[in-house]
């Protein structure tokens, strides 16, 4: 298929540019990499046939990256070429092959390249086979669109945005731009869509396209769905059947598409490759104003994709209290004099009903089932941090094999800064609790999140000019991410300004229905292309208020726990000095800390403070003291300094430590604030306590092992084999990267 040079050349350069920002040559391409990957693969789209040169030109590139040892190439490339080739309309076999001997070539590289490169290679050797396999499943998952017995693991996506934070035209932009898509993607055009590329993958320019777009076009839908049934058959079984080849997998679609359009005259021997639409997965957008809102639509989404008979008010139980241990839900009776009939109710008469009818009741299971549902569920999470580890945990879990059942998959994707972040965690935590608690009665979800950082109107916190910038940063988790992956940065990061510049911009007009917007557009290569997780600690706190006549409470945090000292009251004021009430704003702070350490020792320490208030901070400053523990900043006092005097920010003093007791030694209390959050904001504080959160499967199956010996030290039974850390994946392209 012969291209013009100039067209050659352009994208070759596109090519070319993306690299150079990858360098950090030109700061410019750097924080343009989303916009140029765009732009490449909108190429693809205005000519269908340049799939084989972008894919020529990458691989080209990739193979000179692997030879001059400049690994930070890989990813990035590996990436883009996997996408042309999803959306490529014909691919020879010289570049199936080429690509796939290249994947398998990189497979000795540390991870995470080898790790991509391997779920890649099972890509193309899949696809080598059957051309256009990679455009039906994803289509056909994104979609939904099976609807038989052997119905696959279906997708549903979630936007979650925060009114709080996010401003109203992002809110109405977004909103817009995915009910515009959903609108146009219907179910009959999107399985018309799977039909088209499957033939023009396997015949190239022997189909017809134009020609079969109005056959099918003029079909009614339920035509539409049975031709889709059987060429969605003779796809897969043509990927499951050992020894066969592409030429025989061309010759059942040949039959197929020759029974399909074989009776038009009109049919042309030779046709031009034409665009198919790929269309943007179906996102759902929700304000999210409720606390419990990401239980209720997870419960929703299993009852659509598992067709459950389980009435929808047995999820909707309130969050039961804890015992003082704080893991184990309080007992509640169950016991009842009738009989659970309601025709044998008091005052109720026989001839109402013949039918009988059983009261709503908690049904008890065996201990043994209770344990084997626990082992199930639980132990399918990677194994939690150790505190004091270097950096966090990245990439897939391999601990456990494949499940065979089909759970769906619920992709959450939370739009925001570091407090919509934090509010994530804290529903996440309240979901684990569920799932712990009735594990029988929870409706399970493969839970995947992703993060696009907006920055909000305005931040809560009134920063001060002269503190350090990491105090002041609202979006440190991505920031961490865009650290250790640069395509992150590059792809997801540059949104964090662009979003709300692009929405109060006017709607730009096109009639063209196979170009999605921007922001809609980079989401959905996100959601494509970012598998590779990024675990975070969640942490706990207990807090214990001046008031002894209230009960302790307890909350989660991901990013930043902030102390402050509350003023003095005015009764207790006046009986101090009026100069030292005036100008003294420090006090008298304890701090009782177990140190975190590479060598993964515990070693206790405790100090005295005289200082304003902490920080206390999850994610480090930069990559080289990248320990997954609580960084605690504090403005001490020197014996020099004098009363009234700002201590200088850049000689704040950190603490690293695994777990973090605090208390005021003076008549003040604290005040805390989490994850930057003013909706969140404790008062009236004498102490508290910070410590890893603990997964709460593990510690309601740790405290029945301890209760059945006798034993509180005792760890046994199944909770051996659990996690232990609270984690919360956040995907990206990548992962970390080392070095």
């Amino acid at each position: 298929m012969e291209h013009s040079e100039a067209e050659v050349d352009m994208i070759h350069q596109k090519v070319r540019a993306i690299l150079r920002g990858l360098d950090g040559q030109h700061p410019a391409l750097q924080s343009d990499h989303g916009m140029l990957r765009w732009t490449l693969h909108k190429s693809l789209d205005r000519n269908p046939a340049s799939g084989s040169v972008i894919v020529g030109i990458l691989i080209k590139e990739l193979e000179k990256a692997e030879r001059s040892d400049t690994l930070h190439y890989i990813i990035p490339l590996l990436h883009t070429l996997m996408y042309t080739i999803t959306k490529a309309a014909y691919i020879s076999d010289e570049l199936y092959e080429r690509v796939y001997v290249f994947c398998k070539k990189i497979l000795t590289l540390p991870k995470p390249y080898c790790t991509i490169a391997l779920d890649y290679a099972n890509r193309l050797k899949a696809e080598k086979k059957v051309p256009g396999f990679s455009y039906q499943k994803l289509v056909t998952t994104e979609q939904n669109l099976r609807r038989d017995a052997l119905q696959q693991q279906q997708d549903k996506v979630l936007l979650f945005l925060d009114p709080n934070i996010i401003s109203e035209a992002v809110c109405n932009t977004l909103l817009r731009e995915t009910q515009a898509s959903q609108i146009s993607q219907t179910p009959v055009k999107c399985m018309s869509y799977v039909i088209t590329n499957s033939f023009q993958a396997a015949l190239g320019q022997d189909c017809n396209v134009r020609l079969l777009q109005q056959v099918l076009q003029d079909l009614p839908p339920e035509e539409v769905e049975l031709w889709f049934q059987e060429v969605l058959s003779a796809v897969e079984h043509s990927a499951r059947e050992n020894g066969i080849g592409r030429q025989k997998h061309s010759q059942r679609l040949r039959e197929i598409y020759g029974k399909m359009v074989g009776t038009s005259e009109e049919e042309a021997p030779v046709s031009k490759l034409q665009v198919i639409p790929c269309p943007s997965p179906d996102i759902r957008v929700h304000l999210w104003t409720n606390e419990d809102q990401l239980w209720k639509e997870l419960v929703l989404i299993t009852k659509e994709t598992q067709n459950t008979d389980i009435e929808a008010e047995s999820f909707r139980i309130p969050e039961l209290p804890m015992d003082g241990e704080g893991t184990e839900q309080n007992r509640i009776s169950v016991w009842s004099n009738d009989s659970g009939i309601e025709r044998d109710l008091p005052g109720v008469e026989e001839k109402e009903s013949a039918k009988l009818q059983r009261k709503p009741c908690i049904k008890k299971k065996g201990p043994d089932l209770d344990s084997a549902v626990l082992l199930q569920n639980l132990t399918k999470a990677p194994k939690g941090s150790r505190v004091g580890t270097l950096q966090r945990l990245s990439g897939q879990s391999t601990e456990v094999p494949a499940e065979p059942e089909k759970l769906p998959t619920a992709r959450i994707i939370i739009l925001g800064d570091d407090r919509a972040l934090g509010k994530l965690a804290k529903a996440y935590y309240s979901y684990r609790k569920r799932e712990a608690r009735r594990p029988h009665r929870t409706l399970k979800a493969h839970l995947q999140f992703y993060c696009i950082p907006v920055r909000g109107e305005s931040t809560d916190t009134s920063p001060d000019k002269d503190d350090p910038p990491i105090m002041n940063e609202v979006c440190e988790i991505s920031t961490y991410l865009g650290r250790v992956d640069p395509w992150y940065e590059g792809n997801i990061n540059t949104l964090r300004d662009m979003i709300p510049k692009l929405s109060l911009m006017p709607p730009w007009p096109t009639s063209d229905a196979t170009s999605d917007p921007f922001i809609l557009d980079v989401t959905s290569y996100y959601l494509r292309f970012g598998i590779q997780p990024v675990y975070f600690q969640i942490y706990s706190i207990k807090i214990f208020f001046r008031d002894t006549s209230l009960e302790p409470g307890e909350d989660v945090f991901l990013t930043e726990l902030k102390v402050e000292l509350q003023d003095c009251p005015i009764s207790k004021v006046s009986t101090l000095p009026r100069k030292k009430a005036v100008t003294d704003s420090r006090g008298g702070i304890q701090i009782h800390y177990t140190k975190a350490l590479a060598s993964n020792r515990e070693k206790e320490g405790s100090l005295v403070l005289r200082t304003s208030g902490a920080v206390i901070k999850t994610i480090p400053r930069n990559e080289a003291k990248d320990l997954v523990c609580l960084n605690v900043y504090t403005d001490e006092l020197t014996r020099s300094s004098q009363f009234g005097t700002r201590h200088a920010p850049g000689n704040m003093s950190v603490l690293r430590a695994c777990s973090v007791q605090m208390r005021s030694l003076e008549i003040r209390t604290l005040t805390l604030q989490l994850d930057k959050d003013s909706r969140r904001v404790y008062t009236n504080v004498a102490r508290f306590e910070v410590s890893p959160c603990q997964e709460p499967g593990y510690s309601l199956q740790k405290l029945r092992t301890q209760r059945a010996h006798g034993d509180p030290n005792e760890e046994g039974g199944l909770s051996r084999y659990m996690t232990k850390s609270l984690l919360l994946p956040i995907n990206t392209f990548a992962g970390i990267i080392h070095g």
